[in-house]
Order: structure tokens, then C-alpha cells, then sequence
């Protein structure tokens, strides 16, 4: 699995905890959906390919502000029940910074 593929794996288990736990939706909704979605555009986009970095450290940062922030709110809430729900891949992510 390449980096991007892990980096995309990453993400949509995220949003997808996010909408499930916080928002109270079985499947993801239409906000997290194109949230996902614009997170893969930019992810197949990354000027850096296999030697990115988390996006957090990134020097260039490719999401537009309102999207970035929303990302940033999914992942405060995520990433610590990642660690329960999803404990390797969360270990895993952790180790890729």
C-alpha cells in the first residue's frame, strides 16, 4: 500500500467515525461525503506523492481555509477514538509523522 493510499485509508475512517459518533449518521452524509471526497482530489494531487508528510506539518497547504478547518475539527474529534476503534492503523498513522 503506497503512502497516499494509506494517507486516504486514514481520512475516510476518520470522517466516517466522525459522522457515525458525532453527527449521528449510519452512512456518511453529504458533508463529510464531499469532505472525503475533496480530501482524495487533493490527496491524488500532492505535489509531493510518496515523500509527503502528514498534511498537518505540510509546508504547502493545498486545502481552501473553510475545508481545512473543517478537516482539522474532524480530526480533533477522531484521531484519540481512532486508537480504540482502529488501534494498528491509528499506530501506524502516529509512526508516519
Amino acid at each position: 500500500m503506497t503512502r497516499i493510499e494509506r494517507e486516504k485509508n486514514v481520512v475516510s475512517i476518520m470522517v466516517r467515525l466522525y459522522c457515525r459518533q458525532k453527527e449521528g449518521n449510519e452512512d456518511c452524509c453529504e458533508n463529510c461525503r464531499r469532505l472525503l471526497e475533496y480530501a482524495y482530489a487533493r490527496l491524488d494531487r500532492c505535489p509531493f506523492g510518496e515523500k509527503k508528510t502528514v498534511c498537518k506539518r505540510c509546508a504547502v497547504h493545498c486545502y481552501k481555509p473553510e475545508l481545512r478547518e473543517q478537516m482539522r475539527k474532524v480530526m480533533r474529534f477522531a484521531g484519540p477514538r481512532m486508537l480504540v476503534y482502529h488501534p494498528l492503523i491509528a499506530l501506524k498513522h502516529l509512526l508516519d509523522r
